[in-house]
């Protein structure tokens, strides 16, 4: 899908503030650095003073990466009263008639959990201490998984507090604080790791999709099937939020007639019959799209649906951006193809579509862009 799933996740941080009922503050920062940044792994559990008012630090690695230079001014002491918070995301996720998230959610915590639980936090966090933890960008892009971390944290414990000072979609910059939660320390830790990773998944998601929409206007960018197993609607989700489409959900909601169908079928204008003669003996109504390799194959679909009624909605110009050798590609195909069609149906072109080519495949006139 774009390799959007198979980009760098956005590298954020989920910092604890932990209050005692001693007369000394003590913070422990979590580090939660993106599983992608191959970077040694740093930790320290030697405290320092960082504060003139007697307060001390105890800083604990969980990551791949230290915050470094950032440390002190996390750890200063928070006001966010100047800030608004933020109402739930209004990007809500895309329908699928048997997609359960909440059963996503809690499988994620399962495999996190086995079937003992967090023995550390059993072992050094007293079960009655509350903390208040703040979300942390440790670097620029869209930030994405607000609302389905608000549905995480209310799962392991909905008295949990949870307030957010941006939304999805939003563009956040590194060292900005974007929320915070308060509770029970022990269930913030729990669900801190199951958070982030869904919301760094989701946030590289959609700062590659806002990159790849930008790019491409005034076509809309697609996404495809090409997600990982058991993540398609958090994954499409995450696109809608970057600004992209949605292609079709899965094999159920739109038929899509590719070159195996084709070769089956006999040729292309076989295909599209037999799934014209299918639906009008079904009484089903949803959109159709076929997959053309060539101009002959564009001018056969083209000739078969002007001589009737066809339930044909799209057209895919497959490979029709040709590649150059200075990196560069070469779209004259694909606009004659899309002159051809001259509005008669949607248009996608698919194929040879990167972040560098995908502005010149935009300005084709083609209605969508996928991979």
């Amino acid at each position: 899908m774009f390799g959007f799933a198979a980009g760098k996740n956005l590298n954020l941080n989920l910092n604890l503030n932990v209050n005692t009922t001693t007369t000394t503050t003590t913070t422990t920062t979590a580090i939660a650095a993106a599983n992608f940044i191959n970077q040694p792994s740093s930790s320290s559990s030697s405290p320092r003073s960082i504060f003139s008012t007697g307060r001390h630090t105890v800083s604990v690695s969980f990551g791949t990466r230290r915050i470094g230079s950032m440390r002190a001014s996390i750890q200063q002491p928070l006001s966010i009263s100047d800030q608004s918070i933020m109402p739930p995301s209004p990007i809500n996720p895309p329908s699928h008639p048997t997609y359960d998230l909440q059963a996503v959610i809690k499988l994620a915590l399962a495999e996190d959990a086995g079937d003992i639980g967090d023995v550390t936090c059993m072992a050094t966090v007293p079960t009655d201490m509350e903390v208040e933890a703040h979300f942390l960008a440790k670097e620029d892009g869209v930030i994405a998984g607000i609302s389905l971390a608000d549905m995480i944290f209310n799962q392991v414990d909905s008295s949990l507090k949870v307030e957010w000072f941006q939304k999805d979609g939003d563009h956040v910059h590194k060292g900005m604080l974007f929320g915070k939660v308060s509770g029970k320390a022990h269930k913030i830790v729990v669900a801190e790791r199951v958070v982030l990773n869904f919301m760094q998944r989701m946030s590289g998601i959609a700062t590659l999709t806002k990159a790849m929409a930008n790019a491409a206007y005034p076509a809309c960018i697609l996404e495809t099937r090409k997600t990982a197993p058991g993540l398609r609607l958090v994954d499409k989700w995450a696109v809608l939020i970057g600004g992209g489409h949605n292609h079709r959900m899965g094999l159920f909601d739109m038929v899509m007639i590719k070159d195996n169908h084709i070769s089956v079928a006999g040729s292309v204008t076989d295909a599209i019959k037999s799934v014209d003669t299918y639906l009008k003996q079904n009484n089903i109504q949803m959109g159709v799209e076929i997959e053309t390799r060539t101009l002959e194959e564009v001018k056969e679909v083209l000739n078969y649906a002007s001589q009737g009624k066809t339930s044909l909605t799209r057209i895919m110009l497959d490979n029709m951006v040709v590649p150059l050798g200075n990196g560069d590609v070469d779209i004259s195909m694909l606009k004659e193809a899309v002159e051809l069609i001259n509005g008669s149906f949607e248009t996608e072109a698919s194929g040879n579509v990167t972040l560098e080519t995908v502005h010149k495949i935009g300005q084709s006139g083609v209605t969508y862009i996928s991979r």
